[in-house]
């Protein structure tokens, strides 16, 4: 497989899972999305809750879509005790079970407040052995009262993320917060990137999309894809790897972390378009895994599918370990391949191609 990923794109890599952009709070990442992709593209634009598009071709008439999902899950301040402790609502899917002992930012508009998931030590939870839950995990930032921390401009309302930062296991296992879903955006600005270096001249115009709040119902593409109103739209998010211990692969699938990009068959899948980027897959070599969805997919694939009449709409999935935890993992082999299969299937949709089953 040729090397995709360069020094500079994953610094830029780095930088832009550091970041926090939790649902409804996009705006930074996206601004890191678009100064990086901005070299690649004609022109740009935005909507009103963030969501981002770099445009190829802006005048052609017909229309792709490569999209991923910008927000990463957070909580809510929700309730602060007289005590001065912390207790919160969900920004997305936020799993109580991570969070005793891990320590967070609380964004205000004073700056970064630090503080920590507190937790009964061991030695006092011998008789009685509780299991976290929203209802009793809660922030400490180090205040005796609810005046103190209101002092240090934490109020109902402000978001909270995890402070945990990208690293690299084994050269080629990138972990950290966040991977769902900005390693999609990721690998869209790459393939912009590749676009761009290889001077391919592409017969339609493509829509680079970093669409905002999918953790909470596909909000965002369900905005942006009435918007464009495009032709064709091939999104790209993560699935699970079910290699590690505790999955039950008759439940989730028999999918691995390292056997390339994840194609998913259901109803929302358009089947011309997905048997055309598999042929492409094939014809290049590029790996690639077979899903299932029983109904929805769950990711922005419905919303593009489902919007104006009907989109053909495919989905490639990068298999991550440990979804929405702050040590998420996927391989380095798998987003350089996802990314030359995005590549690639661009280069095989013609000029206003009609995708329909009967004509």
């Amino acid at each position: 497989m040729k090397k995709i990923i360069t020094k500079e794109s994953q610094k830029f890599l780095e930088t832009y899972l550091n970041n926090a952009s939790p649902t409804g709070f996009e705006v930074e990442g996206q601004k890191l999305w678009l100064n990086y992709i901005n070299p690649y593209i004609d022109e740009y634009f935005t909507d009103n809750y963030g969501t981002t598009v770099g445009v190829i071709n802006p005048k052609a008439e017909y229309k792709v879509v490569i999209e991923a999902h910008a927000d990463e899950i957070s909580y809510f301040v929700h309730y602060i005790t007289k005590e001065g402790f912390i207790y919160l609502r969900r920004n997305g899917g936020s799993d109580h079970m991570i969070a005793p002992s891990k320590r967070v930012n609380i964004h205000t508009d004073k700056g970064i407040v630090k503080a920590v998931f507190g937790w009964p030590a061991i030695h006092m939870r011998a008789e009685k052995e509780e299991t976290p839950s929203m209802k009793n995990i809660f922030l400490d930032c180090g205040c005796e009262s609810k005046e103190e921390v209101e002092a240090l401009g934490v109020h109902v309302g402000c978001v909270i993320t995890y402070e945990d930062e990208f690293m690299i296991l084994n050269k080629n296992r990138y972990v950290g917060r966040a991977l769902d879903n900005r390693m999609g955006g990721f690998m869209i600005a790459e393939v912009a990137r590749m676009l761009k270096e290889n001077k391919v001249e592409l017969p339609f115009g493509l829509y680079i999309v970093n669409s905002v709040q999918e953790e909470v119902g596909l909000r965002g593409a369900e905005m942006i894809a009435q918007r464009i109103n495009p032709n064709v739209a091939i999104i790209t998010d993560v699935c699970h790897c079910t290699q590690t211990p505790m999955v039950n692969k008759i439940e989730q699938g028999d999918l691995h972390s390292g056997n390339g990009p994840v194609m998913t068959v259901g109803p929302a899948v358009q089947n011309n378009l997905l048997k055309q980027v598999m042929k492409v897959a094939e014809k290049n070599k590029i790996p690639f895994q077979r899903a299932a969805a029983s109904r929805a997919t769950g990711t922005d694939t419905d919303a593009f599918a489902y919007s104006n009449n009907g989109v053909p709409s495919m989905l490639i999935s990068l298999p991550l370990r440990y979804m929405h935890t702050t040590v998420e993992m996927c391989r380095k082999e798998d987003v350089e391949n996802t990314i030359n299969l995005i590549f690639e299937a661009l280069k095989s949709i013609k000029k206003d191609q009609d995708f329909r089953y009967m004509k």
